[in-house]
């Protein structure tokens, strides 16, 4: 309302009256009071309809016998048409009852004909309009309030608490939606630990944004999860995963990119499955390195007929593998024709030198939204797994000029 955000301090009111004296009453009424006021005056519901969907109103005077409507009638078709504005009954002498059935039904309140005088009507416009703003207000943060709630279940489903009982392996995650006061996006990741000793991790983008892709990127999280544990694995776990994909999607064009890594301790390995998504990132010795790995379609382009490689790669006794998703890259570079990439990521990594994981990643991520200054608004979420402490990897596999660069396998 104009008169309580200080953009203006008039009262745009709404008069509606068939009657012509009792409406020039009330207009003498608001004459005689401080009020700064604009006063537009209607005889019919529906004249006042068309009025309030030209120009919102603060505040309603009703009277409750209309050409058109008539008691609690009108006033529910008076709150339909001005949610929000303010109500008042215009009551006459012996329609207490009514006055107060109009307060049940949603007016702020009312006033008897005839016992009106400019010090009340006055108080009585002032007052209501306050407490329209204030349940308005109350309404605003009921709806925050749920919202966050909404947004908390959507975040335990696709950012989980990792299932890891090493205490080599540390998981550190970072996940922003998209845009401000949205639903979670469809990114979603997790992290198990297998009776075997295997660390298996996901990352993953379902198109789109919204409670759509957010409720499918849980519910293949969730998927991921059971299937990981129970047993399934590479090739066979992703066409699980897309057999889910493609029933649970909402739309035919929706499809998930995914990238799957296993750690191996006692082999000093990790084996990795893109499904039309980013390598992960190896970092060791503060260089930083994108994987070359093999690469697949996204689940749900080619339903059934899509296979996916799996990639070996020797890894350092100690270091990180960040898994994305293109959130990350995808932002400006500063100029505004320009995308970040994975080589701007790259440098960025390096750039920042912070040894706390989750340090490291949230300087990365804000030097990544700085450059991009809001031209961007995809989600971005990020999965990085360190370890210290595995077998040191042979000599003859580390031939490449960067140490644990690993080769495509034949």
């Amino acid at each position: 309302m104009t008169a309580l955000t200080g953009i203006t301090s008039q009262y745009r009111i709404l008069l509606v009256e068939d009657d012509e004296g009792d409406a020039l009453l009330v207009e003498e009424l608001l004459v005689d009071t401080v009020l700064d006021h604009a006063l537009v005056h209607c005889r019919t519901l529906a004249e006042a309809r068309s009025k309030l969907a030209e120009q919102p109103a603060d505040c309603v005077l009703l009277d409750l016998h209309l050409p058109d409507a008539a008691g609690l009638t009108a006033v529910e078709a008076t709150l339909r048409a001005a949610p929000d504005a303010a109500v008042i009954v215009l009551t006459g002498l012996a329609e207490s009852r009514a006055g107060v059935e109009a307060l049940a039904a949603g007016a702020q309140d009312y006033l008897v004909k005839g016992k009106v005088d400019p010090d009340l009507l006055q108080r009585a416009v002032r007052y209501a309009v306050h407490r329209k703003q204030a349940e308005l207000a109350n309404a605003g943060l009921r709806a925050d309030r749920l919202r966050a709630e909404e947004n908390a279940r959507l975040e335990r489903g696709l950012l989980p608490q990792p299932m890891l009982d090493s205490e080599q392996i540390q998981a550190t995650s970072r996940y922003f939606p998209g845009r401000e006061q949205a639903l979670l996006g469809g990114d979603f990741l997790d992290v198990v630990q297998t009776s075997d000793g295997l660390v298996h991790a996901i990352i993953g983008d379902v198109s789109g944004h919204g409670p759509d892709a957010a409720a499918l990127g849980v519910c293949l999280r969730i998927a991921w999860r059971s299937l990981t544990l129970g047993g399934h694995r590479g090739m066979d776990l992703l066409r699980l995963l897309e057999h889910m994909h493609v029933a649970e999607r909402s739309s035919s064009d929706l499809f998930t990119t995914c990238s799957l890594l296993t750690l191996d301790h006692a082999a000093a390995t990790a084996t990795v499955h893109l499904a039309g998504h980013h390598a992960p990132l190896l970092t060791t010795g503060g260089r930083t390195v994108e994987l070359t790995a093999g690469h697949g379609v996204a689940l749900g382009l080619a339903p059934g007929v899509c296979t996916w490689s799996p990639t070996h790669v020797p890894l350092p006794p100690s270091g990180s593998l960040t898994l994305y998703t293109d959130g990350l890259v995808e932002g400006h570079n500063d100029d505004a024709h320009e995308r970040l990439g994975v080589e701007g990521l790259l440098a960025i990594f390096d750039t920042c030198k912070d040894t706390d994981a989750g340090a490291h990643l949230d300087q990365v991520i804000a030097e990544v939204r700085r450059r991009n200054a809001g031209r961007h608004s995809d989600d971005l979420a990020v999965l990085r797994l360190d370890w210290a402490d595995f077998p040191a990897v042979p000599r003859q596999r580390s031939r490449a000029p960067f140490p644990f660069t690993p080769v495509r396998p034949s």
